[in-house]
C-alpha cells in the first residue's frame, strides 16, 4: 500500500465517521493538503446530505465548487458540527503541527469553531515528540526579521520561506531545530511575539480525533483512548 493509498483509506474513514451524523442543515468545516483532498473528493458522494462546507483556504474552496459543493463564508455560520483536515505531525495526545501549505491561520480558525475536529493521516506523520517538522508561522511581512530574532531566542532555527504569500497576504517562516515537550506552552509562547498572526502548533485547539492509516488498516485514536493510546482499528 502506498502513502497515496493510505491517504485515501483515512479520508473514507472520516467520511464513515461524519455519515450518520450529518443532516441536511449540516456544514462541515474542510482542511487543506493532500490528505484534505482525498477528503474532497470522497465527500462528493454524499453532496445533497448536507447543506455547505466552510473551506480553511482558497485552494480547497476551489476543489469543493469543482464537485459542486458549496462553499461559504464562516461568518454565516453560528456552528460546525465536524472539521476534518490533515497534519504533518501529531502525537499520541493528539496535538498537531500543521501549515505546510501555508494555511495554518484559517485552518486554526475553522478549527476553533468545530464541535468535533478530526485529523486524517497516515502513519509517517504520527510522532512522539513535536518538532521534527519544522514549525510554520505566519508572520505580518514588515515584522519578519524582528520575529526571526525571537524565534531564535526560543532556540529555534527560522527560515523564510522564500516566495510564499498566504492567502492571508502575509509570509511563513518555518522554525527548525525545536524539540517541543510542551507543545500548549510553546504555542502560546509564539503566539505572543508581536507580528505573529499564528503558529503552526495545534495544541491549545487539538485534534478530538485522530485518524492513522498504516498498510494494516486505520487506527482511530481520540482523548478518550489516552494514556496508552492503543485506539482501535476500522
Amino acid at each position: 500500500m502506498t502513502q497515496d493509498d493510505m491517504k485515501k483509506a483515512v479520508a473514507a474513514a472520516a467520511l464513515e465517521e461524519i455519515r450518520g451524523q450529518i443532516h441536511a442543515d449540516s456544514v462541515i468545516g474542510i482542511g487543506t493538503g493532500s490528505t484534505a483532498n482525498h477528503f474532497i473528493d470522497q465527500l462528493a458522494a454524499l453532496k445533497g446530505k448536507f447543506r455547505a462546507t466552510v473551506a480553511s483556504s482558497e485552494a480547497s474552496a476551489e476543489r469543493l465548487r469543482g464537485h459542486g459543493i458549496e462553499v461559504i463564508d464562516l461568518n454565516d455560520v453560528k456552528e460546525l458540527p465536524f472539521y476534518i483536515d490533515g497534519a504533518d505531525e501529531a502525537n499520541l495526545q493528539l496535538a498537531l503541527v500543521k501549515g505546510g501549505g501555508a494555511a495554518l491561520t484559517r485552518e486554526k480558525i475553522v478549527a476553533a469553531c468545530a464541535k468535533e475536529f478530526i485529523c486524517i493521516a497516515d502513519e509517517s506523520k504520527a510522532v512522539e515528540t513535536l518538532g521534527k517538522f519544522p514549525i510554520p508561522v505566519e508572520v505580518i511581512p514588515m515584522a519578519r526579521n524582528y520575529v526571526m530574532r525571537k524565534l531564535e531566542k526560543l532556540g529555534g532555527r527560522p527560515v523564510y520561506r522564500e516566495g510564499v504569500i498566504t492567502d492571508n497576504g502575509n509570509i511563513i517562516l518555518d522554525v527548525h531545530g525545536l524539540n517541543i515537550t510542551d507543545p500548549k506552552a510553546m504555542e502560546i509562547e509564539m503566539n505572543s511575539i508581536v507580528g505573529v498572526v499564528t503558529n503552526g502548533i495545534f495544541a491549545c485547539r487539538s485534534a478530538d480525533l485522530l485518524l492513522l492509516a498504516s498498510p494494516t488498516g486505520v487506527r482511530r485514536l481520540s482523548v478518550i483512548n489516552t494514556p496508552s493510546q492503543k485506539g482501535e482499528y476500522y
